[in-house]
């Protein structure tokens, strides 16, 4: 199978085995997966490494359509195949093709986990999104207004939601997955089933739709991520790993 691997002197796409699953594992024919700015430095220790962890196919045991955020210290999911644990996998969202659901899970859940988990966010309350059409900040914009909540600009809030390590504005509560901060509660993004189908289930009723900047094929790895890179992005970059 084909894998983008990442070695100290650059990413290549290379000829690999076919993983097998160990016991909690299944194994995922990769339709799409999506990348995430500054993730090649994550794996520094452990190269030779497969980037992304976000991901939409196929259980090749079952024909069961996933989409899943995957752990982050192991091998990601940009290629033919990927072994995922079984206990992150939820079913794909019906209504979105696969590029898009696998633009949906470290976006969604890094949205969901900072509103609701630490940001203890409630209907009618005013919340400030920093970055709001990046990546995570459009899904967050969406998940505010959907519990009633209202999505400002500036002004006093009750709560900020930081996605790109700004200056931060006055608040009752600021939650962050930029960088820490003083007085702000940072958290890095975790896998969770459970996150995955509600947001799948408010995706399938046209109330969440992550947003696609690009797409591009595991071949041209280096492109996709100069482009997560690039300025004036606006949603996920998606590898299109089987044309879906």
């Amino acid at each position: 199978m084909r894998a983008v691997r990442l070695h100290a002197e650059g990413l290549r796409v290379e000829e690999v085995g076919r993983p097998v699953p160990r016991s909690g594992e299944v194994l995922v024919r990769v339709h799409a997966a999506a990348i995430t700015r500054g993730e090649l430095d994550w794996p520094a220790d452990r190269l030779p490494a497969i980037p992304s962890y976000e991901l939409s196919g196929v259980v090749v045991e079952t024909g069961e359509e996933v989409y899943a955020l995957t752990p982050f210290d192991r091998d990601g999911v940009a290629a033919d195949y990927a072994l995922v644990p079984a206990a992150v996998l939820a079913p794909k969202p019906v209504r979105l093709s696969h590029v898009e659901a696998a633009a949906l899970p470290m976006g969604g859940l890094s949205a969901w986990q900072a509103l609701f988990e630490h940001g203890r966010l409630e209907r009618g309350q005013r919340v400030v999104v920093t970055g709001a059409s990046g990546g995570v900040g459009h899904l967050a914009a969406q998940l505010v207004r959907h519990v009633g909540a209202h999505l400002v600009d500036d002004g006093q809030a009750d709560l900020v939601f930081d996605t790109i390590g700004a200056e931060l504005p006055a608040g009752r509560r600021v939650v962050t997955i930029a960088a820490e901060a003083p007085g702000a509660t940072y958290f890095i993004v975790e896998p969770n089933r459970e996150q995955l189908v509600e947001l799948g289930r408010l995706a399938d009723a046209d109330e969440l739709q992550p947003e696609i900047d690009s797409t591009f094929p595991l071949t041209a790895a280096e492109e996709a991520f100069d482009r997560v890179a690039a300025r004036g992005k606006r949603g996920k970059v998606v590898f299109e790993v089987d044309g879906s």
